[in-house]
């Protein structure tokens, strides 16, 4: 769940940041296009970065407490 809120979360600021700052105005290749484009590709990697992190860090977890 972490992981999807913080990829939204990522996805949300990419399109920002690429709205504001691109000046193109032609429909699908221009502004739009490519915030939608900025905001999958920050959700895809920040959702598998995150759940990466996780996954090790519940793995580390695990190990810990069975070596106590």
């Amino acid at each position: 769940m972490p992981s999807l809120a913080l990829g939204a979360l990522a996805a949300v600021l990419g399109w920002l940041i690429t709205d504001v700052s691109c000046r193109e105005t032609r429909p699908l290749t221009g502004c739009v296009g490519w915030s939608w484009l900025v905001a999958a590709v920050s959700f895809v990697l920040v959702l598998v970065g995150v759940g990466l992190l996780l996954v090790l860090v519940y793995r580390s977890l695990t190990e810990w407490r069975q070596g106590r």
